[in-house]
């Protein structure tokens, strides 16, 4: 998968409602639920209840953040 690929899949849906689960150390699962809200060079970032979560576009071309477009 490309880096280029994946921020034009990002930025499509742009300001849409998404699901984001973060796979994180020792088997540590986070999930989010918000709003695609900016993209950057590097970064995407979500807003759930007010508050502004970043990931990156590495983290989920190898698998650790997870989105499901809503």
């Amino acid at each position: 998968m490309n880096i280029d690929l994946v921020r034009q899949k990002i930025m499509n849906n742009l300001n849409k409602k998404v699901k984001v689960t973060v796979h994180g150390l020792r088997n540590k699962v986070s999930r989010y639920e918000g709003v695609l809200y900016k993209t950057y060079p590097n970064i995407f970032s979500i807003i759930e209840d007010g508050v502004e979560k970043s990931f990156s576009y590495n983290d989920y071309i190898t698998g650790d953040v997870k989105i499901k477009f809503l």
